[in-house]
């Protein structure tokens, strides 16, 4: 038996030995190299471009600008990104191409024998331009005094509604209502490899790029539309990659390689072109988790039951939609909670400004509205003096509940399973003892006085999959070798796009595949990621790709059984798998079926605080999820550890500062991603497998989950500590001893 296992990952001697390639490794014989240029205007409309000095430098062989873009526009659900800044429009495009919204915009790309000749071609590169005035923030935006997008008439571009039930009513119902406006911060993805690819002309003569992302066949898409190519003339490639977690979602590097590559060919050079990034282009240069503002009132009895919810969601989408208004739909279903919610009414707006674009993350909106919704209920509980987890009790969803978008939630809730779970693993009623003393400060002994702990406990839910009727799909293709006679295969061949970022999915792609045909693990190999022989996968992301690929990997085994059983060798099978349908929610009432399959997560956190100068120590953790069925339980539980630990980040260290659309820290050394002495001492993955009836070997998706609830947790735990409640983080220690001292004051 394959699924269920833990065998050693295949390509774990080459990641530990080094010797795997990811896209900066690419050493093509005699590369051109590539210079990405950010025009560092937040917002300003180009006068001049001037290029003449930089193709003059010696090394450089030429120097990409807007006039070789074909369509100059691109974006993953909306058009409105220049791929160049450049001359005014002259095409029929959706977007201004002459202003500048970011300062991380492409203003042109040189193309030159050395990285040092193209650094200094760029820096020749004249460009004149007006000042336009800032949308720096929410607050600036909402006037639509200054438009980022004029063509939209408004900054609010995107306005989402859930209109259930009686609101009125249930407020004068409610014996006790919270109500409270919270902040949420960017957060950047911080993956190990920097944006890098190889662009090149391959024997068929396609536009091949080979470059780190999510999702093939979309990139390809992309780079099709602004190069006007049919999709067979263009190729994508995706080697091994460091890390994704959303933020290679959308467009970074490929368009302009292969606009650079193109080039190249039609003045009769034929040589591959490289780049890659440096951290702090590739910090400034990708978006990043939304920042946003959202208010929330709820209303309940005495007895603690939910009698109504209201809230205003906004979220900062920069200056570009990116996947901005799909993330909304996420964080405007997740700010109720999961929770059975008789009435609710629910304003949800995606803001733009000329600050960085906000996109995919993990959780994807899910960690904005969890966190509000959370600190709500942890909120209500202390009003009602009722114990946090028996709060959930009385309200949590189960099978059969009605969801406030007025569909059933389907089939496989497990919410009152997991937040059980999740209560008796972190011994949550028994009393915390007093701990170990620490001390912030290496060279000084830790004060116990100063010491104080406490417990928090938080519960959610996060779709499986993409929502609002998007159609979902993901292909493989399985061929079944060996020879005529023989009653069984003797080895097999999985050809799958799905992405491999890291987490393992190749892996667990394998082992389904195993599974699913009988054939030895060891005798199933893979061929992924290139859509010249892989069909579309679909995105990795939304905690979909597991699920997806194994239905779409078990669909094809069947077929190529059928096709063995006929006597065909090799016995071929293509599948292509839709998941039960979901709908776009009615754009007056919200109302309809938006998700097919979820995933369910509770967790408890224990800190200690210093209150003389505001550090936490996070001491445990106890992660609880139901997964459906552990593929690999070791892949699993590093996906759960790993997202407490990013998680961990998010809630306490990662302040990215961003002062009039720049980004003020854009290195290492000043925006703190964890360590590893500042993780949580202890981390208890609770696991439970409780069968999604539609999921491959009844899998749920987990790599969102860990995730989402991990914030209001730590914040209810400080609370719990200091009697203080905190409306925004990251929980910096000048920012929890502010707020303390703000408290006492």
């Amino acid at each position: 038996m394959s699924v269920g296992s833990s065998p050693i990952r295949f390509d774990a001697m080459a990641k530990a030995q080094g010797t795997a390639l990811y896209p900066g490794d690419r050493q093509a014989d005699d590369a051109a190299v590539a210079k990405v240029v950010f025009t560092g205007q937040p917002h300003a409309r180009l006068i001049r471009l001037d290029v003449t000095a930089a193709v003059a430098v010696p090394g450089v062989i030429t120097v990409v600008t807007a006039d070789d873009v074909p369509r100059n526009e691109y974006g993953l659900t909306k058009f409105d990104q220049p791929v160049l800044i450049g001359s005014i429009n002259t095409d029929d495009v959706a977007v201004e191409t002459n202003v500048s919204r970011w300062e991380a915009d492409h203003l042109a790309v040189v193309v030159a024998e050395t990285i040092e000749a193209a650094n200094a071609g760029a820096a020749a590169i004249v460009a004149e331009w007006e000042q336009l005035e800032l949308v720096p923030d929410i607050d600036a935006a909402l006037g639509d005094r200054v438009l980022v997008h004029p063509q939209d008439g408004t900054n609010s571009y995107t306005h989402l509604k859930i209109r259930h039930g009686d609101v009125e009513q249930g407020f004068a119902d409610a014996d006790v209502i919270v109500e409270h406006t919270y902040e949420v911060p960017y957060q950047e993805h911080a993956y190990l490899q920097p944006e890098a690819a190889t662009a090149w002309i391959d024997e068929a003569g396609r536009v091949t790029v080979e470059v780190a992302g999510q999702w093939t066949h979309e990139d390809q898409a992309q780079v099709a539309h602004a190069l006007m190519l049919d999709l067979s003339q263009v190729r994508i490639i995706y080697p091994a990659i460091g890390g994704a977690f959303g933020g290679r979602e959308d467009m970074s590097v490929q368009i302009v390689m292969a606009l650079a590559v193109r080039k190249l060919a039609a003045m009769g050079i034929h040589r591959p072109v490289q780049t890659q990034w440096s951290r702090e282009e590739s910090i400034v240069g990708h978006h990043k988790r939304h920042r946003g503002r959202i208010h929330a009132k709820l209303g309940a009895t005495s007895e603690g039951k939910i009698t109504a919810i209201q809230a205003k969601v906004l979220l900062d989408a920069g200056a570009y939609n990116y996947t901005s208004n799909k993330v909304l739909g996420n964080a405007h279903l997740s700010v109720v909670g999961p929770y059975e919610i008789p009435n609710a009414t629910i304003d949800s707006h995606t803001v733009y400004t000329t600050s960085p674009p906000g996109g995919a993350f993990r959780g994807f909106g899910g960690p904005q509205g969890a966190f509000v919704a959370e600190m709500q209920m942890n909120r209500l509980a202390e009003v009602l003096n009722i114990d946090p987890v028996e709060l959930r009790r009385r309200n949590q969803i189960s099978e059969g509940s009605v969801g406030v978008t007025g569909s059933v939630f389907p089939a496989g809730v497990s919410l009152p399973q997991v937040i059980e779970s999740c209560a008796r693993r972190s011994s949550f009623d028994v009393p915390l003892g007093p701990g170990e003393p620490f001390s912030p400060f290496a060279s000084l002994p830790p004060n116990p006085a100063a010491v104080r702990r406490g417990r928090g406990f938080a519960a959610g839910s996060k779709n499986v999959g993409f929502s609002f009727g998007f159609p979902e799909r993901c292909e493989a293709e399985i061929h079944l070798h060996g020879e005529p006679g023989d009653t069984e295969p003797s080895n097999a061949d999985l050809y799958h796009a799905g992405a491999e970022v890291g987490q393992g999915a190749h892996q667990a792609f394998l082992q389904m595949a195993s599974e699913a045909t009988g054939v030895a693990l060891d005798d199933v190999e893979g061929h992924f990621s290139d859509t010249t022989n892989t069909g579309d996968s679909g995105s990795a992301s939304a905690s979909r790709l597991t699920f997806m690929a194994g239905n779409s990997i078990m669909a094809a085994a069947e077929v190529a059984a059928k096709a063995w059983a006929e006597g065909e060798r090799p016995a071929v099978g293509f599948a292509r798998y839709v998941p039960p349908e979901t709908q776009q929610l009615d754009e007056e009432t919200g109302q309809g079926q938006p998700n097919f399959s979820y995933g369910y997560m509770a967790q408890a956190v224990e800190l200690t605080v210093d209150i003389e100068t505001g550090h936490i120590r996070v001491d445990k953790v106890t992660s609880t999820h139901d997964v459906g069925r552990a593929i690999s339980p070791e892949l699993l539980r590093g996906q759960v550890e790993g997202g407490v630990v990013q998680a961990h980040g998010y809630a306490l260290s990662e302040n990215l500062q961003v002062v009039d659309g720049v980004i003020q820290n854009p290195r290492f050394s000043s925006y703190l991603i964890p360590g590893i002495g500042d993780v949580p001492t202890e981390v208890n993955t609770d696991v439970l497998e409780l069968a999604d009836p539609v999921g491959p070997f009844g899998a749920r998706g987990v790599a969102e989950m860990p995730f989402i609830t991990y914030a209001p947790a730590v914040v209810a735990a400080l609370h719990d500590a200091t009697g203080v409640w905190f409306n925004e983080f990251p929980l910096t220690p000048s920012r929890v001893l502010a707020g303390l001292r703000t408290a006492q004051t």
